[in-house]
């Protein structure tokens, strides 16, 4: 295994859940999301060298972002469709009893059907924020947006799903 690749997995292997994570919230669906992880991973490979440095997740997320653009420029959507019912059973809880799993499942699928419903440029946002835990100025870096946008973005994004959950919207 030459050096290039030892270091491109070395660092970009362990963010693959987070791009898979992006690609699944932007593209609404798990087996597109996969393709476009694929080709993101295989675009990412090939620019390594012109790679900087410093953190690659920003910069593996920004090429998964971008694929994902390409994508759905191929299959431009108006509507926003939520994502399939996955298995809700994965939830693990230890000593839960099935009431309480049921009550959990059913809350989680209300959350990301709402998600679901928000516009890309909002969903996006709040998924590298709340689910990815990234930063502002990573965001900013993803989706090539100033970090006061971003931060606009997200406080747009809490409140559309606020309104969505308590049925405003």
């Amino acid at each position: 295994m030459d050096d290039r690749r030892r270091k491109f997995e070395a660092q970009a292997l362990p963010h693959l859940d987070a791009a898979f994570n992006l690609a699944r919230w932007l593209a609404h669906s798990p087996a597109e999301a996969e393709d476009i992880v694929q080709d993101a991973m295989l675009r990412a490979f090939r620019g390594f060298n012109g790679f900087r440095g410093g953190d690659v997740r920003p910069w593996l997320l920004s090429i998964v972002r971008n694929c994902c653009r390409n994508a759905n420029a191929e299959t431009r959507r108006h509507a926003h469709i939520p994502l399939p019912d996955e298995d809700w059973n994965a939830i693990a809880i230890n000593d839960a009893n099935p009431e309480m799993l049921a009550v959990q499942t059913s809350e989680r699928r209300k959350v990301d059907e709402a998600i679901a419903l928000l516009p890309k440029e909002f969903r996006e946002v709040l998924i590298l924020r709340e689910i990815e835990e990234m930063s502002y100025r990573e965001i900013a870096e993803v989706t090539g947006a100033p970090i006061g946008t971003v931060m606009s973005r997200l406080a747009r994004a809490r409140r559309m799903l606020k309104e969505k959950m308590e049925g405003r919207a």
